[in-house]
């Protein structure tokens, strides 16, 4: 934006901000009714993660086209469009009263999701140029604070209030036609456009950064994992460990997660992003595993406590990862560097949830979470041992 625009909409970048932590409210509105879903209209726990997976791959296309899109035409053109299609999934979602339905609104939330988080955060980077590592700091912790809000929220109404399936869409429509106000008065931030046709991005990375890049990658792969099937079948199996069926439990449980996250990387600032990735990846293996044992307790104390562990290590892993990447992405290749960062990411969510739930159909859900669990584990280790070798080999060039 030109000096004048940025003298008159300071708010810009905070709203971006805003925007950002609705769409990944959004994203997790629905975690705490899926229990709901598979007892009124009898879904199985693989039915429930293919509902979850089709918000994934659905985002996968999204990220493959938005970010060339926004390059060509526009942040804003991009983020008004979905906004406004995150609506129409929330409509759908109102009057759902099958499967077939769910997997509409979840498919149309996944494009719009997808839409807004590659181009969002392509205009934070358009608005502060020079402020790469704290952007993404910051989108880190609004994606977290807007799903705590989210799952909360969502568990609180559907528990407290009448039609427990529809209120909670029908008070976030709200709030996304609220924050619609703002985008449409927004100028658009992107002023120099790319040249050519809008196609399909291919999975590709500047090749100064890619190293950097493959580093930002398997610390994001890793914690999305675990982000996936947290979401979609964790809140069950916490219910189900502890005995504590009340709504706002397996809210709570996801959402405690979420607010550590958040609190993580806000409070790790000073840590380097580099760092703080390896830590991050280091400290949800260990986090995954402690679930476990504190599963086999049935103590809902323990099971809070192990989520809280989880979320602040995925906020240092997933966080320090961003950060990284938001430090050295070129400022003409920043919508399909992050359109790459994000199909990675999407596909670690929507690959491991499938055969999670697919596995919950075969055998108890308190058996196949400890396989899962050990194997996420070893992939945040293999993340966190690629990247301190990546970092002794920089020192030894240096």
């Amino acid at each position: 934006m030109d000096r004048a625009s940025a003298d008159t909409q300071r708010w810009a970048y905070s709203l971006l901000l805003v925007l950002s932590g609705v769409a990944l409210g959004v994203s997790g509105l629905p975690a705490p009714l899926y229990r709901m879903y598979e007892e009124v209209w009898h879904l199985s726990p693989l039915a429930t993660t293919v509902v979850f997976a089709v918000y994934a791959v659905a985002a996968l296309g999204a990220v493959l086209v938005s970010g060339r899109i926004s390059d060509v035409v526009g942040r804003k053109p991009v983020l008004l469009g979905a906004l406004a299609a995150m609506i129409v999934g929330l409509g759908v979602f109102l009057v759902a009263d099958n499967m077939a339905l769910l997997i509409v609104a979840r498919a149309i939330h996944g494009a719009a999701v997808g839409s807004i988080v590659v181009a969002g955060a392509a205009a934070l980077l358009d608005l502060r140029p020079d402020h790469g590592v704290r952007s993404g700091q910051l989108s880190g912790v609004s994606f977290n604070i807007g799903m705590t809000v989210a799952i909360l929220g969502s568990s609180l109404l559907a528990q407290y209030v009448p039609h427990p399936m529809r209120t909670p869409y029908a008070v976030v429509a709200v709030v996304c036609a609220v924050v619609g106000i703002g985008i449409v008065a927004l100028r658009e931030p992107h002023l120099t456009r790319a040249a050519g046709p809008i196609r399909i991005a291919r999975p590709a990375v500047p090749r100064e950064i890619r190293g950097d890049f493959w580093f930002s990658a398997l610390g994001v792969i890793a914690s999305w994992s675990v982000l996936g099937v947290l979401l979609s079948l964790y809140p069950a199996l916490a219910s189900q460990q502890t005995g504590v069926h009340n709504l706002v439990f397996g809210g709570a449980v996801v959402g405690t997660t979420a607010f550590s996250a958040a609190m993580a990387q806000l409070l790790a600032t000073r840590v380097p992003a580099h760092r703080s990735a390896i830590i991050g990846d280091v400290g949800m293996a260990v986090a995954l595993l402690l679930t476990i044992p504190a599963l086999a307790t049935h103590h809902w104390q323990l099971v809070l406590a192990a989520a809280a562990l989880l979320g602040a290590t995925f906020g240092l892993g997933f966080g320090g990862s961003l950060r990284h990447l938001s430090h050295v992405v070129p400022a003409d290749r920043r919508g399909e560097t992050m359109s790459a960062y994000y199909l990675l990411a999407y596909t670690a969510m929507a690959v491991p949830t499938i055969v999670a739930g697919w596995a919950a159909t075969r055998w108890p859900l308190s058996e196949v979470f400890p396989w899962f669990a050990g194997a996420v584990a070893l992939a945040c280790l293999a993340a966190a041992g690629i990247g301190t070798v990546s970092t002794r080999r920089a020192a030894r060039v240096a």
